[in-house]
């Protein structure tokens, strides 16, 4: 079951903490990697975790030359992407009257224009296969707000529109597009919040716990295997019922 045997999985923001264990969970299913990501140590010491048939390359995602480059060296690493994962995301939080137009435009460019992009050169070669899965990952603050982050809502929540859009040119194509909306999730940047803080979190969450990584990296395994082929232009909500849409 979820056998990903053979399949080529190009997944951004791999360095993160959802990002490697994501990468992890594709692996142990027997995925062919290639991991995109801005910190070279880290992909490098996760590349020689995962052994081989796992790829690794530095990106900018920032510029559309990184963008198209990325493209071009991930399809000639294995001679196509079955799968792609777009996890690569920012933050740049400030109260709405105080944020400055920079921090609007970083977060939406990375969150939003570069997903797209760079899924519009991969799905090329899906086309002409007739086979892809898509994966945008979101957040729960996409469909909820969140004070202090209307750039990233506003850039999560247009993922929605984008994933049904795409899913439904392409689904006769033999080609799924699904977005996955995380809750709280437990990572090294969650690790930094007080016991206090935690706690208000955890109390609004009815199965009383920050979701895990694994949680992540379970939906994606799912979403890129046959099994999930008949599925197509949805939201997958992992928050723990904290927000049941």
């Amino acid at each position: 079951m979820f056998d990903l045997n053979g399949k080529v999985v190009l997944l951004t923001g791999a360095s993160g903490g959802i990002g490697t264990s994501i990468a992890k969970k594709m692996k142990k299913q027997g995925a062919k990697l290639i991991l995109s990501g801005t910190r070279q140590n880290i992909l490098e010491s996760l590349s020689l975790e995962l052994g081989d048939d796992t790829k690794t390359i530095v990106t900018d995602l920032s510029s559309k030359e990184g963008i198209a480059k990325l493209a071009q060296e991930a399809e000639a690493c294995f001679g196509q992407i079955d799968v792609l994962i777009n996890n690569a995301g920012i933050t740049a939080d400030n109260l709405f009257l105080r944020m400055k137009d920079e921090d609007w435009d970083n977060v939406i460019n990375i969150n939003l224009s570069a997903s797209m992009r760079l899924t519009r050169q991969i799905i090329k070669g899906m086309l002409k296969r007739k086979f892809g899965r898509i994966i945008f990952i979101s957040s729960i603050v996409g469909y909820t707000g969140n004070p202090g982050q209307t750039n990233y809502s506003a850039s999560k929540s247009a993922l929605v529109g984008l994933t049904k859009s795409i899913a439904l040119e392409v689904a006769a194509r033999g080609i799924t597009c699904n977005l996955i909306a995380p809750g709280f999730i437990s990572t090294p940047m969650t690790d930094k919040l007080s016991d206090e803080q935690k706690n208000r979190i955890i109390v609004n969450i009815p199965v009383n716990r920050l979701g895990r990584v694994e949680d992540i990296s379970s939906g994606c395994v799912f979403l890129s295997s046959n099994e999930a082929s008949f599925i197509t232009g949805t939201t997958l909500h992992i928050n723990g019922g904290m927000s049941m849409i």
